[in-house]
Formats: structure tokens, sequence, C-alpha cells
């Protein structure tokens, strides 16, 4: 049996997802020791450190920069573009044309992708927006992660082309530009579409700056991470965000039972504010 390059004790397990969730709301169940032993060591590499507790106790007394890394480290970002496709369904037939009904007097869309991970989830949305709502009317989608490294990629809106397996041969045409040269098997989104959004840093369970209303909130596959308490609450802030008659949207594996009353289940895994 092969040894641990490093001593990873149960208390220098307990330690750490303690942090984790002080700082990120993500509560780490105790099946995934391994994973965190596996994705911490490459700190410890990089710092030169000795021991998992040496680790706690910089992150302990850091400024912010190692706990950036920190929680690059330990969160998971999996999205491809149009994952869960009846979302995007749902948003292009039946969510835009209500809004743009209801909206006709201010002509003004607000989106929020909390979650977005390396950006496919926010491009997604802005393809169906495209379509969909007037080129006239004032739309902006915020995207917004815990991860600062996979925002940079959501910025930079260039992806290898095994990622776009889930576009369709028309908006692959229209929205992306194909790489050539040393870029060669990689696409980029176009400026057109990436200034519909804004990529920004936020941890959820901190203070948000921006100040609404959305009228679409995504937020899927996000909560599964958090405790019941720490889901109720930031429910309840997705709420407070929204007027009556917004929507928001989770993944598939979640629910709101005993979660919240604001909102009402209108078809699977989508709900509008009550």
């Amino acid at each position: 049996m092969n040894e641990r390059e490093f001593n990873f004790t149960e208390e220098d397990f307990n330690l750490l997802r303690k942090l984790v969730n002080e700082h990120t709301g993500i509560r780490l169940s105790e099946h995934k020791q391994e994973m965190l032993y596996s994705r911490l060591s490459r700190r410890l590499r990089a710092l030169n450190l000795k021991s998992f507790f040496t680790y706690y106790k910089l992150l302990k007394t850091d400024d912010g920069e190692e706990l950036v890394h920190f929680i690059n480290a330990v969160t998971t970002n999996l999205t491809a573009f149009f994952r869960e496709p009846h979302h995007f369904e749902y948003l292009e037939k039946e969510l835009l044309p209500k809004l743009i009904v209801k909206k006709q007097t201010t002509r003004r869309l607000r989106i929020w992708s909390a979650g977005c991970a390396t950006g496919e989830e926010a491009y997604s949305i802005a393809m169906v927006v495209k379509k969909v709502v007037p080129s006239n009317w004032d739309v902006k989608i915020l995207a917004t992660d815990l991860d600062s490294q996979v925002l940079a990629t959501a910025r930079q809106g260039i992806y290898d082309e095994e990622k776009i397996s889930g576009v369709s041969p028309t908006r692959l045409k229209r929205w992306f530009k194909k790489g050539r040269g040393t870029q060669e098997g990689t696409v980029q989104i176009i400026p057109e579409l990436q200034k519909l959004i804004s990529f920004k840093h936020l941890n959820l369970m901190h203070k948000w700056p921006m100040r609404g209303p959305f009228e679409i909130i995504f937020c899927r596959n996000v909560a599964i991470y958090f405790d019941k308490a720490t889901q109720k609450m930031l429910i309840e802030r997705f709420a407070n965000f929204v007027e009556n008659d917004s929507y928001l949207l989770i993944g598939h594996s979640e629910n709101l039972f005993q979660l919240s009353t604001r909102f009402r289940l209108l078809q699977q895994t989508v709900y509008i504010k009550c």
C-alpha cells in the first residue's frame, strides 16, 4: 500500500472542513476526506509545507491571498453549455416571453447566474436572451462565483471544442469563433455576447453588493453543498432580491421542500416568487 506524502489526521480534516464551512457555507461530509487531502496537498507542495496543521495555522492568520487558493481548491466547478436543457427551453418559450409582456413599460431585464463556474451557464442564458428579447431592451446578466480562477476562464470566453457538444450548429455559427494557429482546437465567444454579461467574484455567504431586483436567478447545483440552515438562509436572501412573479431555477437534484414558502413550484426545478 502506498504511503501518503503528508500525514492527514482526523483532527486535520475536521479543522479544515470547519474552515471550509466558515468561508464558503459548504459542508463536507466524512467521505470527502480523500478529496480534501488530494486537492490541498498541491497547496502544501507549492508552499513547501510539511503538515496540514501548519497549513491550517497559515490559513487562520492569512491576509486573504492563500484563502483564495484554499477556496479555489475545494470548490467544485462541473458545468457545460445548455446543461439541464429543459431550463433553457422553458426560458425561451415561457419565462422570457412572459417577462417581455410584463416589462413593456421599462423594457429592463436583470438575470443572475449564481455559481457560474467557467461561464457556460451565463453564455447559454445570453444566447437565449439574444434570440428572444428585442434588441432595444436593457438586458444585463450578472454571473458570480466564489472561485477566482474559473471566473478568469469565464471572462476570456475561450473553450476547448469538446466543450461545445451541447450547442446547436445555428448557435455555434452565430456566437462562436474558431481558433486558428496556436488557438486551433478552441472556440471563443464573440464580443457581442460577452457584453451582456458581468463576471464578478462573490461569496454567497457574505454581503451582496448588488441591489437587484432580478427577474430570473439561476442557482443550480450550488445549494446541495450547504446544510439545511444555510440553504434556508440563501433562499430567503434570493427571495429578497426578486419581486413577485420573478423566477428561481435550481439544479436537477434540488428542491425547496421545507426550505421556503416564498417560492411556488411551476415545473421541474423552476420556481416563481409568490
